[in-house]
């Protein structure tokens, strides 16, 4: 039973660090428009428990993506400057698309291998009642 308990707890693992992924995403595609708005960028690391690697992974660090902001020309807005420009936001909706849509396969497929271990354990556990 221990092989099932490790296969659902490493694909409910790769489900929340699917969803916070998403969560980021979600937050930049908001924010797209917000004037002086970073990219937040999450990456994986692996869980490490006892010295050793577990195999489940989570989020790490949340950064900000320090490419250069774009200025925008918009001379009536409160935020330009003496000539017409303020920072913009460095979002690129195509790269957040693209990015929500790897985590949502990503999260469907660690879905996937939970119901299979689940299905498993259950048949198994049916058998040994025979």
């Amino acid at each position: 039973m221990n092989d099932f308990t490790n296969s659902l707890s490493l694909s409910a693992s790769g489900m929340r660090a699917q969803a916070a992924r998403l969560r980021h995403v979600s937050e930049n595609i908001a924010n797209t428009d917000t004037p002086g708005y970073r990219r937040k960028i999450a990456d994986f690391e692996q869980v490490i428990s006892g010295g050793t690697q577990t195999g489940e992974v989570q989020i790490g660090q949340v950064k900000l993506d320090q490419s250069a902001l774009p200025l925008v020309f918009d001379p009536s807005s409160p935020l330009a400057d003496e000539s017409g420009h303020y920072d913009g936001s460095n979002v690129d909706l195509v790269i957040e698309i693209a990015d929500a849509r790897e985590a949502q396969r990503s999260y469907e497929a660690n879905l996937k291998m939970f119901d299979q271990a689940r299905q498993m354990s259950s048949s198994l556990l049916e058998l040994l009642r025979r």
